[in-house]
């Protein structure tokens, strides 16, 4: 078991150094090729980019050892038919209903992930940053948490009826594209942003083996049709949901502000992230 665990973490170890290599080929390049100057606290950098490589590599291990099998086994014990026998809440053949305990574990599991995610808990920090803390970290990441909860939920939904997932994508966007003329234009590209950060290193595996285990379980679906496409919903509703949170938290100061007294001062969103950000 020891001798088998080294193994693999000796092979992901070269096989991320050789994934870094370009990264750290181009940075260099161009700092020395084309900007052609040093690189500030070169043993530092250095000294960073062999923590990102036994980091990744550790991740890596740790996906294929824990993340990805408790993903399958879950989905695979959820759709089980004696469970699914014990929980159901209809009569004759078993209907979209009975699974739910699937969409509650796959809300649950969209919600974990995503507040864990590294990638949007940089991005949240940058954006408050920015706007001078008229964008709140903790806020963003429960709306993009949110977002994928409800989308592994209802990807799930369609896995289990078998519908095509076109439907699901295009009547999405569209609710995307309205709701991009009435947001406020300052969280317009960062909900945007937000969609994509989603799939990133933790939830990417988990939702991947979510999806193949319920389509290998469910029967009458097929993994490669229906195992696949549930990083897209993953990653179109939290631009919903961050455009709604943004949308709401508007609509809230317009109520507090909004008075026959103060009514010319009422500020929207955008107008307070330009006012921090000239301060």
């Amino acid at each position: 078991m020891l001798s088998t665990l080294l193994s693999d973490l000796t092979g992901l170890l070269f096989s991320t150094f050789f994934d870094i290599l370009p990264i750290a080929v181009i940075i260099f390049g161009f700092q020395f090729l084309v900007i052609r100057k040093r690189v500030k606290n070169l043993k530092k950098v250095l000294m960073g980019m062999l923590y990102v490589l036994i980091g990744i590599t550790f991740f890596l291990l740790g996906l294929e050892e824990a993340l990805f099998p408790i993903g399958r086994e879950m989905a695979s014990q959820l759709t089980d038919p004696e469970f699914l026998q014990s929980v159901r809440l209809t009569t004759g053949e078993l209907q979209w209903s009975d699974y739910y305990w699937v969409y509650i574990f796959a809300f649950a599991i969209g919600m974990g992930t995503t507040i864990a995610e590294p990638a949007l808990i940089a991005v949240a920090m940058k954006a408050n940053e920015v706007s001078g803390g008229a964008i709140g970290v903790f806020g963003l990441r429960v709306a993009v948490a949110i977002g994928v909860a409800v989308g592994l939920a209802l990807g799930s939904y369609r896995i289990v009826i078998g519908a095509p997932m076109h439907y699901f994508i295009i009547a999405g966007y569209v609710i995307v594209v309205i709701q991009t003329f009435f947001s406020p234009k300052s969280i317009v590209p960062l909900a945007y942003d937000s969609g994509g950060v989603t799939t990133s290193t933790v939830t990417v595996p988990l939702v991947a083996a979510l999806g193949l285990g319920l389509a290998e379980t469910v029967p009458g679906r097929s993994p490669l049709i229906d195992g696949f496409g549930l990083i897209a919903f993953a990653s179109l509703f939290p631009i919903i949901s961050v455009m709604a949170y943004a949308q709401l938290s508007e609509f809230l100061d317009r109520r507090v502000n909004k008075s026959p007294a103060d009514e010319a001062g009422c500020e929207t969103l955008d107008e307070k992230v330009e006012k921090k950000g000239e301060g």
